[in-house]
């Protein structure tokens, strides 16, 4: 079997999962440029067939013009052993083709790479004003390769080989060694405005969104300048304000703009070369270069170095910002577990508390212990509290179980306000008298009476777990229940109400740090380990409330002034029909 029908069954073996790649153009090559598979969509628009691709003495073949500068480029790749993306000229049947490249290496077991896979598509298929000399320059290199009898007219290179490719490998080297974001603006900042001999070079972070042109403002994170330039570091610029950054952010290509300032500028004249970082076809940054006064304008050659360095720090820009979100989700991940393990710990004091107050009574009875039959039976009345608090505790616990797995399911109809706050008060009477506390919750008569939207059980467990938590905290002073009316038609579960009630708990107990209170509604959170020693709780009455809140329409917000300093819960919950009165 010879090598040509090798090729071309490795090339048909490929190609479907080439097409998978999604690639337009895919084919592998080793040190010398040889192809050792090959698949192009378009080839055969092209008259190009894998027979000729194999067939490598053909004068038809598929190369590279000039072939010397991209042989450079693959050796680097497989030296270097970082991908490089760049634009470049292929030559079949004197049809010039001009591509969009990204060469890899293909790494082996030993850790080296003896052939690259490039992959791209195609450009333009027009041939360019450097065609001619780019073919001029491949000829004069076989010049001096070829006998003396062949003669080739030797021409000048093109002025794009006069770009040190080394800079770039280097830089790309240096990028590619840290995943701190902030290291990667900085070194990029700083090697494009050396390189390239910029006034300023700026670096802007950017995530896309929705909205970006209605509010497209964009952070200056890191900066390389010149004196006596002043420092843009921290700025936020618009960007429809600033020259050509709308438009590289939507085409991927550097955008080079000249204009003027206003005599007395210390800038006058300002020449700047902007370009946007992308990975995967999507901008991840943004780049900013300025010459200032008298500087020569942005050239061919130094538009194209811009291109392929930005190229290359687009995904350095990707890595990082992924290993960035995978240190916050691990981090997170790392709180939670630390959370919960503090959850089952206190969990397990709050379900042992209960249980032994059942165990001891019972057992009281059990050896007679009791003098005479009504002393049996406050021992019996203590095991049942007992048993009922136990009950809470487990039933807040099978709560979460469900909120978190979404099994929480709500039959909502209308509910009396009145009949909610008559049992808030008979629940928490005995409590309140205890700790000798004031103790106020609205009296509505029937003329007053508010009937709201919702699920009766649950928004009674909500106002008792404020309550509750109000009581819990409260040493001295007292705990106010309220209620506002909010006139303004919502929409829930495709239903139309004529607007909200508020309803307001207050006391002035403990009160909570500000610093503290953004994380009250975390399911296994608690302010602190001593509280919840003194006070006990296992930290889920908040969440609880809050998730019961938001499946019947409506919002949960906390408001503490400090700790000593009181605090204050209030949720929303729709009104089925408008009151007579607003606020009570």
């Amino acid at each position: 079997m010879d090598s040509n029908t090798d090729f071309r069954r490795s090339s048909l073996a490929s190609t479907a999962f080439f097409q998978k790649l999604g690639a337009e153009l895919i084919f592998t090559q080793d040190r010398e440029g040889r192809y050792l598979s090959f698949y192009w969509q378009k080839s055969e628009l092209y008259n190009l067939t894998v027979e000729q691709i194999a067939d490598r003495g053909a004068i038809d073949n598929f190369q590279p013009l000039p072939v010397i500068p991209y042989l450079d480029r693959v050796h680097r790749v497989l030296e270097t052993l970082i991908p490089e993306r760049f634009s470049y000229q292929f030559c079949h049947a004197e049809q010039y083709f001009l591509f969009d490249l990204t060469v890899t290496p293909v790494m082996s077991s030993n850790g080296k790479a003896a052939k690259v896979l490039v992959m791209g598509y195609l450009l333009s298929d027009k041939p360019t004003d450097e065609s001619k000399k780019n073919q001029a320059f491949d000829s004069e290199f076989q010049q001096k390769m070829l006998p003396p009898e062949i003669e080739i007219p030797a021409i000048s290179p093109s002025p794009y080989s006069e770009i040190d490719r080394k800079i770039i490998s280097k830089i790309a080297q240096n990028l590619h060694r840290t995943l701190n974001l902030e290291t990667i603006w900085q070194q990029t900042a700083n090697c494009l405005g050396q390189a390239l001999n910029a006034s300023r070079c700026i670096i802007c972070s950017y995530q896309q969104t929705s909205d970006f042109f209605d509010s497209s403002t964009l952070k200056v994170v890191a900066e390389h300048r010149q004196e006596p330039y002043s420092s843009m570091l921290g700025l936020e610029l618009r960007a429809t304000e600033q020259p050509g950054w709308i438009e590289t952010l939507g085409t991927l290509k550097p955008v080079a703009v000249e204009f003027a300032y206003p005599p007395d500028d210390p800038f006058q004249r300002h020449s700047v070369l902007v370009a946007a970082t992308s990975y995967e076809g999507e901008p991840n940054a943004l780049i900013g270069l300025h010459r200032c006064g008298n500087c020569p304008e942005w050239s061919p050659v130094e538009l194209e170095f811009a291109r392929e360095l930005v190229a290359q720090v687009g995904s350095a820009i990707a890595h990082a910002t992924l290993y960035q979100e995978l240190e916050k989700a691990r981090a997170e991940a790392v709180a939670l577990s630390q959370l919960k393990t503090q959850f089952l710990a206190n969990t397990s004091h709050e379900l042992r508390t209960p249980l032994n107050g059942i165990i001891g009574f019972l057992k009281l009875l059990i050896d007679g212990m009791a003098d005479d039959p009504e002393e049996a039976r406050e021992f019996i009345l203590e095991a049942h509290r007992s048993a009922l608090h136990l009950f809470s505790i487990i039933d807040d616990i099978l709560d979460v179980a469900k909120i978190e797995a979404g099994k929480m399911q709500l039959d909502l109809a209308p509910v009396k306000l009145g009949e909610l706050f008559q049992q808030v008060e008979n629940f928490t009477r005995v409590q309140v008298q205890s700790k000798q506390l004031q103790f106020q919750i609205p009296t509505l008569i029937a003329e007053q009476e508010i009937i709201v939207y919702g699920n009766y059980q649950r928004l009674l467990q909500i106002i008792l777990n404020l309550t509750g938590n109000a009581i819990k905290f409260t040493n001295e002073g007292g705990i106010w229940i309220s209620t506002e009316v909010i006139k303004k038609k919502v929409t829930f579960q495709n239903q139309q109400f004529p607007g909200m009630l508020k309803i307001r708990v207050a006391d002035t107990g403990i009160g909570v740090s500000l610093d503290q209170q953004d994380k009250l509604f975390e399911s296994f959170f608690q302010v602190d380990g001593d509280r919840t020693r003194k006070y006990g709780g296992t930290g889920l009455g908040l969440a609880i409330s809050q998730k019961l809140v938001e499946a019947m329409g409506g919002t949960v917000n906390f408001y503490s002034m400090g700790e000593g300093l009181g605090s204050t819960v209030t949720f929303t919950v729709p009104l089925y029909q408008e009151p007579l009165t607003n606020q009570f």
